[in-house]
């Protein structure tokens, strides 16, 4: 599932990878020439010279065999796996051409391997001289072939950000090339190289790290020197005002042993054993360090690792602490709750060595087996579980004849023909109504609830209609379903992750829930947890929910929006500005169906003709390649009667049985067997037949058949699709990889 800190940070990141240095204790270094106060600088790269067998790229993983072969896993698109055959895979593949590795590190698209014979080999993505190579070298912007990146010998360590590499040679000098937007090559520009070249003033240099666009150095002195982006403080200057094209000095850190970095925080572990960490301290308080701090409650410790807002420790009795974001699994605890306390990763222990990428991390036990925890979207684990649901298949243990489904962020609901109702997936805020938030991946009924007429999910919130006319609500941090205070002879409901509609029998509306963009159109911004009645609207005999923002059908035809504007999605031919009164979608008559995601609507009318306004981005609007506008246009597909949409999705069904999708694919919600982009919209593979009920999720969809079987494809993170193993592993499993 996707978190909302996510969103504020940069999705992409590189390898996040501590090693344990024995670098002896010595005084802080003066300045960037002065020498190491333990003897000579060779003496103590030859005790800190780190073999890294293992390494985690944003969606691959890579692993160096006892044989020194190397073997990969997940994301190929740019042959990051070292071969072109396949795009992802859950089961490692051998890179071929190589042997004797010692080391390897890996960045968002490309992989780096270090020999016993001190020569450096990259492959694949090299458009940003990743790869050490001129761009002219192959025809592609991407290489499968591991290459020798020229001019590398000696070379005892290397290290990998999102475009960029170091390597550190065994004369104490550090040689970087790749992307340098922000300066994280160290020569003083911010122009990418694809050759390497010697980071200037940088001596006596024992082990390099590399994450996002930020590199870091530790000297034999026991110093850690820092540069390139300074995001959140990431340099620990003491400031986060500018990035530094030069190494600067990481503030107060002396006797330092081992580093990570993510693209929010770094850590440091001291030969005392402690734990330092600055930057981004905690995304969900925004709490920032800007020089370094310790962490409380942790010493003995060897090593670190760090992903996208999460923290990993080793330490010196082989077992792994973890805290931070959670929503996917990263701590390794067994659930998906978020915790900013370290805490020991249970069952895991002899463990030798870490790494960790943006939402998943790899183990490396004293037996030489792999295990991994978090994300697996594109079969990062390389535990062989299924990485894509991208085709319609029958939900596992769902009963036949469903009335109803509904779709929330990663939860299901149905409603069945004897009036109960079924939930799974995602439960971390009790939106599965069972009294926990425990997650499940098949249908389960929702204790406690009969009578139900109608059912809706958004986000983390899930709602039932009775036929007596009450609405109860249950998720975002209700665990049971509860009735909803001051609403009754209600007809129909809608809600979305940020608030919550409700049609009664004198076809009114009324609203609830977060209201900063103007969502329950009363004409005013403030929230409330009550229903109110919805100002100046009359006559209405449909309403749907969106994020921040609604939509309502009168019965003479016409349609009205309110709440957010983005990207034009209100439909009244302008852009910009919210709205906190319900107003006309202008140019659209006699409308029978509508529907909305974050940033576009869709409507269908009674003639067949299907409108869509706002963002066409990957084609949510169903309207071919046309551009994105605030003003209706006709969608591509003949003959739609009804029309349903997620935060960036669409589908329709037409007279002919024929399910059409639109927008986002990344995790084969649009149900026809690939991930990749597409413009056009694309029938969905396997129904022509027509459809009872569609529902689309954050990025997962199901569909009741007209035989009453119920179907779904998309993201499986957490168990939504209810089809066998969820894609995120709370709690380490082992990985094939080894």
């Amino acid at each position: 599932m996707t978190h909302p800190y996510s969103s504020r940070l940069r999705g992409v990141l590189g390898v996040a990878l501590g090693l344990l240095l024995s670098v002896g204790c010595g005084q802080q270094g003066a300045s960037l020439d002065s020498t190491g106060v333990e003897g000579s600088q060779a003496a103590a790269i030859s005790r800190t010279k780190p073999k890294v067998r293992i390494a985690a790229g944003l969606w691959h993983s890579v692993a160096i065999r006892a044989d020194g072969t190397v073997w990969a896993v997940g994301n190929n698109s740019a042959w990051q796996l070292g071969i072109t055959s396949v795009e992802d895979t859950a089961t490692p593949v051998q890179v071929p051409g190589l042997t004797s590795v010692t080391s390897v590190a890996v960045g968002d698209f490309f992989s780096t391997a270090l020999r016993s014979n001190g020569t450096v080999w990259g492959w694949g993505a090299l458009h940003r001289g990743q790869l050490g190579i001129p761009t002219t070298t192959s025809p592609t912007w991407r290489q499968a072939t591991p290459v020798q990146i020229p001019g590398l010998t000696g070379v005892v360590a290397v290290a990998a950000g999102d475009e960029h590499a170091l390597a550190l040679k065994s004369d104490g000098t550090v040689w970087a090339w790749g992307d340098n937007w922000a300066g994280q090559l160290g020569d003083g520009g911010d122009g990418y190289r694809e050759t390497p070249l010697a980071v200037s003033g940088l001596t006596n240099v024992v082990a390099v790290f590399a994450h996002d666009q930020t590199s870091y150095a530790v000297r034999s002195d026991g110093t850690l020197w820092a540069w390139g982006d300074n995001t959140f403080g990431k340099l620990g200057i003491g400031s986060f005002v500018s990035n530094s094209p030069v190494p600067v000095q990481v503030q107060g850190l002396t006797n330092v042993v081992a580093v990570t970095a993510s693209p929010s925080h770094a850590l440091a572990v001291k030969s005392d054993g402690t734990v330092w960490i600055w930057g981004l301290t905690n995304p969900t308080t925004w709490d920032m360090a800007l020089a370094p701090v310790q962490v409380a409650g942790l010493t003995g410790c060897s090593d670190v690792a760090a992903g996208d807002g999460f923290s990993l420790v080793l330490k010196s009795n082989a077992t792994v602490w973890s805290w931070g974001i959670n929503n996917q699994g990263q701590l390794g605890d067994g659930t998906q709750h978020d915790r900013f306390t370290p805490a020991q990763v249970p069952g895991l222990t002899t463990v030798s060595a870490l790494a960790a990428s943006d939402t998943h991390a790899l183990a490396l036990r004293a037996d030489g087996s792999i295990w991994s925890w978090g994300s697996n979207h594109h079969g990062e684990r390389g535990d062989g579980t299924p990485p894509l649901y991208a085709t319609p298949s029958l939900v596992q243990g769902a009963l036949v004849g469903g009335q109803m489904v509904a779709a929330g962020a990663s939860h299901s609901l149905l409603l069945n023909s004897d009036t109960t109702v079924w939930s799974w997936g995602l439960n971390r805020a009790g939106q599965l109504g069972d009294g926990t938030t425990v997650r499940h991946t098949a249908p389960a009924p929702v204790p406690g609830l009969h009578d139900v007429k109608a059912i809706a999910a958004g986000g983390n919130k899930s709602l039932a209609l009775l036929y007596d006319g009450s609405v109860w609500q249950w998720g975002d941090g209700l665990l049971v379903p509860t009735k909803v205070a001051g609403l009754s002879n209600i007809n129909a409901i809608a809600v979305s992750d940020t608030h919550a509609l409700a049609l009664d029998f004198d076809n009114k509306v009324w609203a609830w829930g977060n209201n900063t963009e103007g969502a329950l159109g009363d004409g005013t911004w403030t929230s409330r947890a009550t229903p109110a009645l919805v100002p100046s609207l009359s006559d209405v005999m449909k309403v749907v929910a969106t994020s921040h923002g609604s939509y309502a059908i009168l019965f003479s035809g016409e349609a009205r929006a309110w709440g957010s504007n983005m990207n034009g999605r209100l439909g009244i031919s302008t852009g910009g500005s919210s709205s906190a009164v319900p107003l006309p979608v202008v140019g659209v008559t006699n409308v029978v169906s509508i529907a909305g995601g974050k940033d576009h609507g869709l409507a269908v009318t009674a003639s067949g003709q299907g409108w869509s306004w706002g963002s066409n981005v990957n084609g949510k609007g169903l309207a071919g390649s046309a551009s994105s506008s605030p003003s209706p246009r006709p969608m591509s597909i003949q003959g739609p009667v009804d029309v349903v949409a997620g935060d960036d999705t669409a589908f329709a069904w037409d007279g002919h049985g024929i399910l059409w999708a639109g927008g986002d694919n990344g995790l084969g919600e649009r149900g026809n067997g690939t991930r990749n982009p597409l413009e056009l919209p694309n029938p969905v593979t396997g129904i022509s037949n027509g459809v009872n009920s569609v529902a689309a999720g954050g990025a997962h969809v199901l569909a009741i058949l007209p035989d009453g079987t119920l179907w779904s494809w998309g993201d499986n993170s957490d168990g939504q699709l209810g089809r066998g193993v969820p894609l995120d592993a709370i709690s380490p499993v082992p990985s094939l990889l080894d």
